[in-house]
This record gives C-alpha cells, structure tokens and sequence, in this order.
C-alpha cells in the first residue's frame, strides 16, 4: 500500500528532480535550519503536505521490529536522536533508496541486522583508538572471553 501511495503521488518520471537530494527536500525530508547572523535560530524540516512523504514516514516507523539493516539503523538513530527525528531521517534514506530505484533502475539488496552492528561497532573501535591516539595512549584489543 506505501509503495502504491509513492509512485501514485510521485510517478515513474524521476527526471523531474536533478538528484536524490532534490527529490528528498520535495518531500519535506530534509534539514531547514533557519540561521540569521551565523546562528542557527530553528532546526527541523519543512511543514510539506504531502502523501508521498507521510507513505515514506509510516514505512521508516513500520521497520521498528524489522531484523534489517534499515530497521538496525532505525533502531540506532531512535536511541539518539528520539522517534521522530529517526522516523524523519530513515525516511529521508527511504526516499534516496526510491530515487535510485525508480530513476536508475538499481535493486536494493538487503545487508542484514547484523553487517550493519558489526560496521558500527568497527567504527566504535576506530573512534576509541583515535581518541586513544590524542590522549597518547596506546590499546591492544584482545578478543573478549566465551562465558557460557
């Protein structure tokens, strides 16, 4: 049903927009920072009233309990950020993932819950070293013990 929403409120003709960023502000789902004299005065997105993007925001709260990468990335950014800055953002990668579909014919494929933790907590392991780094430490990584 989201996807009929989509492509009825957005079509098949992508050309409209020249990049997926063009085609995530259309929607609404982009930062509009409202900065006076170098200081940012309000953040958030565009009041936009559009179907495509409410479709598009009921799909990124859909992927809550989904065993994907999406759904990990959802669930990281819902700790971060709170529910509705997350449910705007998976969004926005929502809209960027349709763009390319529909304007270039890419299929998605689904990495997985788990290649996404392991990426994040890579990166984890990079940001402790680095600060380590600054700190002039050094840290030897040991694998941790099996309880069972």
């Amino acid at each position: 049903m989201i996807a009929q929403t989509i492509l009825s409120e957005v079509g098949l003709d992508m050309t409209r927009w020249p990049t997926e960023a063009h085609f995530a502000s259309w929607l609404g789902l982009c930062p509009d920072n409202k900065i006076t004299g170098g200081k940012v005065y309000h953040r958030g997105s565009r009041h936009v009233e559009n179907r495509a993007a409410t479709a598009l925001r009921m799909a990124a709260t859909a992927l809550w309990r989904s065993k994907t990468y999406l759904g990990a990335k959802f669930k990281l950014l819902r700790t971060q950020l709170g529910a509705p800055k997350a449910i705007t953002a998976v969004a926005h990668h929502l809209a960027r993932l349709v763009y390319r579909m529909l304007r270039y014919g890419e299929e998605y494929v689904d990495k997985g819950m788990e290649f996404y933790q392991q990426r994040y907590q890579q990166q984890q392991i990079k940001w402790i070293e680095k600060k380590a780094r600054d700190l002039g430490l050094i840290i030897a990584l040991h694998p941790a013990p099996v309880t069972e």
